[in-house]
């Protein structure tokens, strides 16, 4: 039985994309090094918990097959934020030293947004009269 586990992990870490961007920090790097520790014998790794595996399984499934995209669809691509999906990627991506002059624009504006006043800055005065 673990060697249809096995091999059920590694289609799906087949069909799991990877992101070139990010480096180590790709989720589908990351589950191709946990498959490869957890079954280090390969099909005769012996289990300790075949439940939690196949559970651990069907979840990651669910997750690569778009399920819960396709059951709660977005009315928008952007976040809170308004920041658009391909802003997101170029922020994520690790290389934002080496952005253009119009995207710095766009993270010195976000950091702006998000950052909260420093302390030695004080609380603001209404305007006297």
């Amino acid at each position: 039985m673990s060697a249809t586990r096995y091999r059920r992990f590694l289609k799906l870490c087949e069909e799991w994309p990877r992101d070139e961007t990010k480096k180590a920090r790709d989720l589908g790097t990351f589950l191709r090094q946990r498959v490869a520790s957890a079954f280090r014998e390969g099909e005769n790794t012996q289990l300790a918990d075949p439940d939690k595996c196949d559970q651990m399984y069907e979840s990651l499934a669910r997750i690569n097959g778009n399920v819960y995209r396709q059951r709660f669809p977005r009315v928008r691509d952007t976040s809170f934020t308004g920041v658009t999906v391909e802003e997101c990627r170029v922020l994520l991506s690790g290389s934002v030293q080496s952005m253009d002059e119009e995207k710095k624009g766009l993270w010195k504006s976000l950091m702006e947004r998000f950052s909260s006043k420093s302390p030695e800055d004080g609380p603001e005065k209404a305007p006297e009269k």
